[in-house]
């Protein structure tokens, strides 16, 4: 499973040009399950994305988790985070989990991170959606539940 994670201080996502998500400041997250990813993925990002120290504390270093700041997420389904672009020009999602299942895998995180007591606003998953946001540092990173399996370089 991967995410990438953008700290924002605001962020709409749109359908048909009407507002379907809308979030002040917080994380926008482009989630993409993939095939043979489990709640025990979901469950290890979404520790992770919890305890991120991703925001500034008064001294201006990233110091500061979603919740010590009131944050909120903005969760969007991105199958194309599963791209595979070893062959020819157009990129393969083969890998992409199934969309009843990616449906379901979304449902199951936006549930956790609300149980955590996080404000989360949803894309439409399906649909073509438009995605605009104000990304605040620039920060943006990439968090991909299949680390947890590899060794560290020491």
């Amino acid at each position: 499973m991967k995410v990438v994670l953008q700290r924002v201080s605001e962020a709409e996502v749109l359908v048909d040009q009407t507002s379907v998500g809308r979030i002040g400041k917080g994380l926008v997250l482009l989630w993409c399950a993939e095939e043979g990813d489990s709640h025990e993925d979901s469950d290890w990002l979404i520790q992770k994305i919890l305890r991120l120290r991703v925001f500034e504390d008064s001294e201006g270093k990233m110091n500061l988790g979603l919740g010590e700041v009131e944050g909120a997420i903005l969760l969007v389904s991105q199958f194309t985070l599963a791209a595979d672009m070893r062959k020819g020009s157009r990129p393969s999602f083969s890998h992409a989990m199934k969309p009843g299942s990616a449906s379901e895998m979304i449902k199951y995180a936006a549930e956790h991170f609300r149980a955590a007591g996080v404000s989360v606003e949803e894309g439409l998953f399906g649909a073509h959606m438009e995605l605009k946001l104000v990304n605040d540092g620039p920060v943006t990173l990439i968090v991909d539940s299949a680390v947890r399996h590899r060794p560290r370089n020491s």
